[in-house]
């Protein structure tokens, strides 16, 4: 061998050592850098005729496992959807607090009802009586309290959703620019680890948002994927698109997370394809979780609200008040109302003295008065005068029927027929119109209307119901207006069934003996969500829209959390608590004493609401059925805890899962202070080694000379 070859070998080994030295120091440095995978020189023989010339450096590699890679990003996205999930639920059930807290929505439940029950015991109290409205209220606060609360986690969700989705773009958009460097660097430069170690750094956060999984190619470009295959970074990239809705309102239609191909223009539904993460787990929690929760707080309240009305309706004050105003149903004079049994109405005295009694039957043709046939509500108000004999009126304005005695010293008063109690949609005909309520309501706070499908559904002509229906994994299968049709409720529930025109291909609406409109499903459907997106409809001149009536959709469900409060007249005079209850019966005549002060029987009634059994709706997983008051908050605190807490042992094993497959890639990834040492050590050697071999060939230049 030349001296030029010994020259050329001992420099290729001084430059390949010194690489390595520099390597490894690199990796010492980066020992504790995140996302940082050591690298390695790819270092090979170079030969010439089967004689050796020294080593050659290929490359720098980062010592990575892809498969491992893989699985790691996979557990990142899933511990980021479980992270968001457990501590917004973990921050709702600290705002709901224990059922032994007494200052929590359950507590003040029992407070109330301790105080309606010490308020019994002694009727003439007035100062127990005030407590106990007072108390009342205090629990319907919280509940809209909480209903609040939880529509601006809501609102929250989404505005994390929309920075989400911001910083994925800016994320693909770095990726992007990556990519045109790698392609540039791995075709003149061996060390292209830097932009490697930014472009997994960037895949690592990216899989924190969003499910995503990286296609490596040749020329160090990654290729970006979501979990089901949707690409989003190729030779182009999508450019993803939300816009937040900027509040947290029940029933309101968000839109979807859409993306552009920045090089054809073409738009896509990415909302689907986003499966795990971040994002996937705040649209959990705005669409599914936190919807759920208000569904069953806003049955609970409103349950309270109807089991306080159904015992305040069949008692009374003492005095009698001289007005009773009922509640905004939505209905309208001509309408006919189906049901069964008898209630008394009653013109009372100062001294609780009966003046003149009414008798109203309910059957399957509408009302009777005293024996007269009043099929329609209008008719339902004439037979009313004519058997007040101008000792009181009764009018029927705006959906609300209220009856005045004519004469300020005296009250009116109401009482179910022991042996036939009066039942419209479930309930009493003095509370299903709220004639006595205690507690007051802006909107309806149940739905049994009372109506069947021969009724006229007085819509206003122009209006429409809007539906959207989505499929499981959230893409969206139709979006659909109905508008209004016909003259009675068969004719409007049949258009909103269509498979053509409405949204008949998934499932079916029907009024039950109630008068409550229900959805079924078609068959293979049962997993699809239809939800009402709009309605501009109107009922005549009762102010309610057809969803409000029959309670169709989120909004008129889950608002009535925040609409329910005890009469700012009962309030303001404690008097008005309904804790006595009318002794009348067919046989008793004017002058006959009915209403005593000092009966505590209205009082016992609402004590006792707590535990009386009701029928409750189904509500978010809330099973409907028969139920205490008691025992449906119980139900609730049940959900939202549960619910908690499944959220946090998914978060564990999340987390376990990803803090797995972090150390198996730190393993091959990471760097081993000893392991670098040791090459350090080796690299010296080469180094010495090459080095010798250098000083070789000068002494033997040196000798040659000194020979010449």
């Amino acid at each position: 061998m030349s001296l030029n070859g010994i020259i050329g070998n001992a420099l290729s080994g001084l430059q390949a050592a010194q690489l390595g030295m520099r390597t490894a120091s690199n990796n010492v440095a980066n020992v504790n850098t995140a996302g940082y995978a050591r690298t390695e020189i790819n270092q090979t023989a170079r030969n010439a005729a089967g004689q050796g010339m020294g080593v050659e450096i290929v490359g720098i590699e980062r010592v990575t496992d892809r498969y491992l890679q893989a699985a790691s990003l996979r557990a990142g996205s899933d511990a980021s959807a479980a992270e968001v999930l457990a501590s917004t639920l973990d921050r709702l059930q600290a705002q709901f607090g224990a059922p032994d807290d007494e200052g929590a929505l359950f507590g003040r439940l029992n407070q109330a009802f301790s105080s309606l029950g010490s308020a019994a015991t002694d009727s003439a109290e007035r100062v127990a009586r005030l407590s106990a409205a007072s108390d009342i209220q205090t629990f319907f606060d919280e509940a809209q309290r909480l209903s609040v609360e939880i529509r601006g986690m809501r609102d929250e969700a989404d505005q994390r959703i929309a920075a989400g989705v911001e910083r994925v773009n800016e994320i693909l958009a770095e990726m992007q620019a990556l990519n045109s460097e790698a392609q540039a660097l791995s075709a003149s430069v061996t060390d292209t680890s830097g932009t490697a170690n930014r472009q997994a750094e960037l895949m690592d956060e990216l899989s924190t948002y969003m499910d995503v999984r990286a296609d490596y190619q040749a020329d160090g470009r990654i290729f970006v994927r979501t979990g089901n295959g949707t690409t989003l970074l190729d030779n182009s990239r999508l450019e993803l698109d939300y816009t937040p809705a900027g509040t947290g309102a029940y029933g309101i239609d968000y839109g979807s997370i859409t993306a552009v191909v920045s090089a054809s223009g073409a738009q896509v539904d990415l909302t689907p394809a986003i499966q795990s993460g971040q994002i996937r787990g705040l649209m959990e929690l705005r669409d599914q979780e936190l919807p759920a929760i208000a569904a069953g707080l806003a049955e609970f309240a409103a349950g309270v609200a109807d089991g306080l009305n159904a015992a305040h309706n069949n008692s009374s004050s003492y005095p009698a008040p001289n007005s009773l105003e009922g509640r905004q149903t939505g209905l309208v004079s001509s309408d006919i109302l189906t049901g069964s049994g008898a209630a008394r109405l009653a013109v009372v005295g100062a001294d609780g003295s009966l003046v003149r009694s009414v008798e109203v039957q309910v059957g399957a043709a509408g009302f009777t008065v005293d024996g007269n046939a009043a099929p329609l509500i209008a008719d339902l108000v004439t037979q009313l005068n004519t058997a007040f004999a101008g000792d009181a009126t009764a009018t029927f304005t705006n959906g609300q029927l209220t009856i005045t005695a004519t004469n300020g010293a005296n009250g009116i008063a109401t009482v179910q027929d022991e042996a036939d109690p009066s039942s419209i949609g479930g309930r009493g005909f003095a509370h299903f119109f709220g004639l006595n309520d205690i507690v007051d309501a802006a909107r309806p706070g149940f739905f049994d209307t009372g109506l069947e499908p021969g009724s006229f559904h007085q819509l206003t002509a122009g209006g429409e119901l809007g539906f959207n229906v989505f499929t499981p994994d959230g893409r969206r299968a139709l979006e659909v207006a109905v508008p209004v049709t016909g003259s009675t409720l068969a004719d409007q529930i049949a258009a909103l069934n269509s498979p053509t025109t409405g949204i008949g291909q998934y499932g079916s609406f029907a009024l039950d003996a109630n008068g409550h409109l229900r959805f079924t499903p078609a068959a293979g459907y049962e997993q699809y969500d239809v939800n009402l997106a709009s309605d501009s409809t109107l009922r005549a001149a009762s102010g309610q829209s057809f969803s409000q009536l029959f309670g169709l959709g989120d909004a008129a469900r889950m608002n009535r959390s925040e609409a329910l409060q005890v009469d700012p007249a009962i309030r303001s005079d404690s008097g008005r608590l309904a804790m006595a209850r009318l002794d009348l019966t067919g046989a008793s005549v004017p002058g006959d004493l009915i209403l005593f002060e000092g009966d505590n029987r209205g009082g016992q009634d609402l004590a006792a609401s707590l535990t009386t059994k009701r029928r409750f709706e189904g509500a978010g997983s809330l099973a409907g059925g028969m139920a205490g008051l008691e025992e449906f908050g119980a139900r609730l605190a049940g959900d939202v805890g549960s619910r908690a807490a499944r959220a946090e042992r998914a978060e564990l094993a999340s987390q376990s899962v990803k803090a797995a497959a972090d150390q198996k890639r730190s393993d091959v990834e990471g760097v081993n202070l000893d392991e670098e040492l040791a090459r350090m050590t080796l690299y010296q050697q080469a180094y010495n080694a090459s080095a010798r071999l250098l000083q070789a060939s000068k002494e033997m230049t040196d000798t040659l000379l000194s020979i010449v």
